[in-house]
């Protein structure tokens, strides 16, 4: 974005929205994966709909992952959501498993052999985003609408607002003046309730919760407060409207402030650069925004499949930067290893981390001890001033 004063909204949805089961239930099964073998292959997709899950995709592993372990973990991951409505159960819902073995010819060119390093899982582009609008370094509005939603389930799960059902979505809308967030112009939350709340009961039950989340004087107008606009929200999630794996992947990324290369994140392994890739890129966008020398920070990288290195890396500042963007463009190829086995040993992805990574967000998150969010490291920082 070129303009420095301008609107722009983000929006977010829950743990509980039907697409975000699908993704938690296929990252919980990548999860399963890595944890029997650091280097298997995962490609699960998810549906849900109406007391249903299905699964399908390919799987590849040196040890053994058997049907009924893959049940009890896509059961347990819509239990922990808090699905036990009469219309989608974690219990009750029929499921049925059609992932089957990876297609030899895929693992021919992905994998390592001989001289050959190990390849790209397949062709495309990803991208990565920093800026200094908010501590995390990420854009205001995706955050604001995930920090929303996140709470609302924190005050569910507590026993606090029982009140609040798993399905809701958030939608936040900032001014920004000078290229800076200065205040809310609209927030819109929508969220399954029990039955037997007024549009009234459950507008005040979400207003402490935006009012928490957002800075000091942001709330915004009263008639800019929208909380279950269409008013019963009862029937939700699954049972609702149907559930896929992959279909929120601006809701995973930057809200819409920065491009996005297509590929979604959840259900695969890190040898798919589609997740790995997109990973890697954000790891060095947010060193190289806390590094100083730019305040916002997009790159690209590109790759084909069976190939080990990126086709190409590209760096926009947006006019932000105290560097020349070619001049970075080759010092992160010589910091760090782009390769798919480079991404995932230096991040450490090969590791059961990705179930967390479902909801509210894979960026803006704090690094976890066991490794989980790694890419949110800033390990680059003392390097890459350097460059300044």
């Amino acid at each position: 974005m070129s303009r420095k004063s301008y609107i722009f909204t983000s929006e977010s949805v829950s743990e509980g929205h039907p697409d975000k089961v699908c993704d938690r239930i296929s990252d919980a099964i990548v999860d399963l994966y890595l944890g029997r073998d650091p280097n298997a292959r995962v490609a699960c997709e998810t549906l849900t709909t109406t007391n249903r899950i299905v699964l399908a995709g390919e799987v590849r592993s040196a040890n053994p992952v058997h049907h009924d372990e893959i049940e009890g973990v896509a059961r347990a991951a819509a239990r922990d959501i808090g699905y036990e409505q009469d219309g989608f159960h974690w219990r009750h819902a029929d499921f049925q498993n059609y992932l089957h073995e990876q297609s030899s010819d895929i693992a021919m060119g992905v994998d390592a052999s001989g001289n050959k390093d190990e390849g790209a899982g397949d062709q495309g582009i990803m991208f990565g985003y920093a800026t200094d609008e908010t501590p995390e370094l990420m854009p205001a509005p995706i955050l604001y609408s995930h920090q929303i939603l996140k709470e609302m389930a924190r005050q569910r799960k507590s026993g606090e607002r029982p009140e609040f059902e798993p399905d809701a979505k958030s939608q936040v809308t900032l001014r920004y003046e000078n290229g800076q967030p200065v205040g809310v112009t609209s927030v819109v939350v929508s969220t399954q309730h029990r039955e037997g709340l007024t549009p009234e009961d459950v507008r005040e039950l979400g207003r402490p919760v935006v009012q928490g989340v957002l800075p000091e004087g942001w709330f915004p107008p009263e008639d800019e407060f929208y909380v279950n606009p269409t008013g019963n929200f009862v029937i939700g999630g699954p049972d609702g409207d149907a559930g896929l794996t992959g279909r929120k992947i601006i809701v995973d990324t930057y809200g819409g402030a920065a491009p996005h290369g297509g590929g979604a994140f959840s259900g695969k392994d890190p040898t798919k650069v589609d997740r790995s890739a997109a990973y890697a890129c954000r790891w060095l966008a947010k060193n190289v925004v806390a590094a100083g020398l730019a305040k916002k920070c997009t790159i690209q990288v590109s790759f084909a499949i069976g190939v080990s290195k990126p086709l190409s890396l590209y760096v926009d500042f947006h006019g932000t930067g105290h560097v020349d963007e070619a001049k970075l463009e080759d010092a992160l190829m010589q910091m760090a290893n782009l390769s798919p086995r480079g991404i995932r040993e230096r991040l450490g992805l090969s590791r059961p981390i990705y179930a967390r990574t479902a909801a509210y967000g894979h960026f803006g998150r704090n690094p976890d001890d066991d490794g989980g969010f790694s890419w949110e490291k800033l390990d680059l920082v003392d390097e890459l001033k350097t460059l300044a």
